[in-house]
């Protein structure tokens, strides 16, 4: 029997949950990736396919599933993770956050595996506290259009608290800043896909508001790194991961059509409804915890990123 460890990765058909799934290959553990693909893609997972050691399952977490292979760890990536995504598909979301984030953590019991929830800066909503302490208990509206997002994963952090301290389950939660890299899909809503997009076809670049919004943005192999130094590290309660690096996205719009060399000018809509004025980490836990921070510089990440989307257009 081999020794090698197994990592169930639920929505590893995704963009960072795909990131995941080859560093593990890469690093001879085997993966079993669990994906509904309705915002995952094939396309992410292809290269791995030829590996022995990975296995792709087309399912929904949020419907029951039995697995019979021994599993060790559980990354629960499932999730609608986009404005669009979350707006389209409401339902799927709280659902994904409830139920799926419940079916999950039984495999995890019935395992008797680590288990570790991607949460997400979305738990703050439109925060009164600035930068974002794990402290901070957030302001959310929670019958808003975000709503859905913002309370699955308030949810999902609570169950996967109480099988922590019902059940003596080896838990983790991260909550996940905006991050960005290779892979986002064109019509992702978010910012930096939204952005790049638009200035690589030379259409106007669509700012909501003023711009004066912040946000703080990693670049996905750094937090890939924080996933897999905390699954190692005993410690059950939420971990902020992301860049503290804030700026503003008009900023970020003027940088994004300076690094693609694009035409495009700025125009500006109105400010969606909830939409938060601030977005930086407090990454002191983070630092402490697991010597870790951001290494890849925004203009660095930015020109592989444009690279990456200039190629597939």
């Amino acid at each position: 029997m081999s020794n090698k460890k197994t990592f169930l990765v639920t929505g590893g058909a995704g963009f960072i949950g795909s990131y995941l799934c080859e560093r593990l290959i890469r690093e001879d553990k085997k993966v079993i990736c669990l994906d509904n693909l309705i915002t995952g893609h094939m396309e992410n997972v292809k290269r791995l396919k030829s590996f022995k050691d990975f296995k792709f399952i087309k399912h929904d977490i949020s419907r029951p599933v039995i697995l019979k292979e021994r599993i060790d760890y559980i990354l629960h990536f499932a999730s609608p993770a986009s404005p669009i995504d979350y707006l389209n598909f409401p339902i799927q979301t709280l659902k994904v956050g409830s139920l799926g984030t419940h079916n999950a953590l039984g495999i995890a019991k019935a395992k008797k595996a680590k288990f570790l929830l991607a949460s997400t800066s979305e738990t703050y909503g439109d925060p009164k506290e600035h930068p974002q302490k794990e402290t901070y208990w957030g302001h959310v509206n929670t019958i808003g259009p975000r709503g859905v997002y913002d309370e699955a994963k308030r949810f999902a952090e609570a169950i996967t608290m109480a099988y922590h301290r019902y059940h003596k389950l080896d838990t983790r939660i991260i909550r996940i800043f905006n991050t960005y890299g290779p892979r986002m899909r064109m019509q992702d809503g978010r910012v930096i896909p939204n952005f790049i997009t638009q200035a690589l076809r030379g259409k106007p670049i669509t700012v909501y508001g003023r711009g004066t919004q912040t946000r703080s943005f990693c670049f996905v192999d750094d937090l890939v790194e924080a996933i897999l130094r905390l699954v190692e590290v005993d410690f059950h309660e939420p971990v902020n991961l992301g860049n503290p690096n804030e700026m503003t996205v008009l900023s970020l719009a003027k940088l994004i059509i300076s690094l693609s060399k694009s035409k495009s000018k700025i125009i500006y809509n109105d400010l969606p409804i909830d939409d938060p004025k601030q977005r930086q980490p407090d990454i002191s836990r983070a630092k402490k915890l697991l010597k870790w921070t951001p290494k890849v510089a925004l203009e660095s990440g930015l020109l592989t990123t444009i690279t990456w989307f200039r190629e597939n257009i």
